[in-house]
């Protein structure tokens, strides 16, 4: 379930969605924008256009989007986009799924896709042999082209669903009937944000990774205005690694935070965001210029910029800040998954146990089909008892996750919260850190730190305990 569906208005803000990736639908926005300016008066019905650049709104390689713009029925006027954003199992790169722990150019993670037109709305024919030209034309291309094709035509017969419907639903009501509800719903989640930016104070927080950097931030409240300033500056700079995260999934995780705090059934847009301004220093860490590693910034640095949001507002411990992202494969199979961990507690409320956390909310291969499918064997997955904070309110449990391998193959793990713990706050405890490491089916034990690549041979397991989140209260 690591995709993501949603509407947009005419001007590419967006409307609605599927709530399945948060880390996807905060930034889809910056990529539709991309679409509408490089190819302005010259779409037409039917185009669908593809990208994956994270410095035009993507997130990170393997994150695919796929965009349609939808014409009214005489194919003259854009109406509205449509997008779905899929993560491809293997984009290329130097390890098989397309997560390594150690690049340090973006062309090291994979095939970037800007602005590629996937179909041609003059003939509607996918344009398949100039796309598997692309994904094969990388300095380190994608592995299994046929499957990133099959994704692709999922994503634009997604996109195809979501014209019908938008145009049945303009024939039924009205186009200015289904425009005027397009606004209500953003200026409906603007009003609300805004009631919730009047209960807010100022806060700041400064949150440490594992690699050394720190994200700053600090919440300066107008009470007169009910807007909020949300400033990220001090922040590290650009890193020398891949922890960098695009603007975009910068301004994903604020969108996500804010719309936590309402109460209301409201659905994630970009009305949430009017009543903010975000500063994000250009050359940062958080505002990275081409050609930075990106790879772990989506998926890792995501969740740190969550938690420590969290903690500039004072409302809710940390939560397993990472995704704990593990791939492996070789020349034939490609395999990624995020595993869950503690989230953490807040007044009046326990953490819950193993389960993602904040920007991601996908779910696990069912171990039958992993197995059936990957010469692997899940050796067990349990709760870590213990790993989440004390206090007033408990933080959530960690897991255990262990992953026998059958063949050789390459592995790989992305993580945080190895060196630093989850915090505890309002004097609950800080939770347990993560760990990752290799049991040889000799008996050795090889500890990796919080990114780390091995081979593994048959008979070897590799064994990741999760992070919990943090308690909130003083412990009884």
């Amino acid at each position: 379930l690591d995709f993501s569906c949603a509407i947009f208005d005419h001007d590419g803000n967006l409307v609605a969605n599927a709530p399945h990736m948060p880390v996807h639908l905060g930034s889809m926005g910056e990529s539709i924008k991309t679409v509408m300016r490089e190819n302005a008066g010259r779409m037409r019905s039917g185009d669908v256009y593809v990208l994956n650049d994270p410095y035009n709104g993507g997130t990170h390689l393997p994150d695919v989007t796929v965009i349609s713009p939808v014409f009214d029925e005489a194919g003259s006027d854009i109406l509205f986009y449509v997008g779905s954003r899929g993560h491809h199992a293997d984009i290329g790169g130097t390890t098989p799924g397309s997560m390594p722990p150690d690049s340090d150019h973006i062309e090291q993670e994979g095939v970037l896709i800007n602005n590629f037109k996937l179909v041609d709305g003059a003939d509607g024919i996918l344009r398949e042999a100039e796309a598997r030209a692309m994904l094969q034309g990388a300095r380190y291309p994608a592995r299994n082209p046929d499957q990133n094709m099959a994704d692709l035509r999922a994503q634009v017969g997604a996109n195809q669903k979501g014209v019908e419907e938008l145009r049945k639903m303009v024939a039924h009501f009205g186009l200015d009937v289904v425009r005027a509800y397009m606004g209500h719903v953003q200026d409906n989640a603007e009003e609300a944000v805004r009631r919730v930016i009047s209960a807010l104070k100022d806060g700041s927080f400064h949150y440490e990774l594992d690699n050394g950097a720190h994200i700053d931030v600090a919440i300066r409240v107008d009470q007169a205005t009910r807007s909020a300033e949300v400033d990220f500056t001090g922040t590290s700079g650009q890193l020398p690694n891949n922890f960098n995260a695009p603007s975009s999934v910068c301004m994903a995780a604020v969108l996500y935070v804010f719309r936590t705090l309402v109460d209301d059934e409201i659905p994630l847009n970009a009305g949430c965001l009017k009543p903010l301004k975000v500063i994000i220093p250009p050359g940062s860490m958080l505002n990275p210029h081409y050609p930075a590693s990106v790879v772990s910034g989506n998926v890792e640095t995501s969740t740190c910029i969550t938690n420590a949001l969290y903690g500039a507002l004072g409302v809710m411990a940390a939560a397993q800040g990472t995704m704990n992202n593990f791939t492996f494969g070789n020349a034939r199979y490609q395999y990624y998954e995020t595993i869950s961990g503690g989230s953490g507690a807040g007044e009046g409320f326990d953490g819950t146990d193993v389960v993602q956390t904040n920007m991601t909310n996908s779910r696990l291969t069912d171990p039958e089909i992993l197995e059936f499918r990957f010469p692997v064997r899940l050796e067990s997955y349990e709760i870590r008892h213990g790993s989440g904070g004390a206090g007033r309110w408990h933080g959530g449990n960690g897991g255990v996750r262990k992953v026998r391998f059958l063949e050789p193959m390459t592995a790989a793990i992305l993580s945080n919260n190895r060196i630093h713990a989850p915090f505890g706050m309002a004097g609950g405890q800080e939770a347990e850190r993560g760990r990752n490491r290799v049991e040889r089916a000799d008996g050795r034990v090889e500890e990796l730190g919080h990114i780390g690549k091995t081979d593994m041979a048959p008979g070897d397991v590799f064994v990741i305990e999760t992070p919990g989140g943090g308690g909130y209260g003083e412990p009884a």
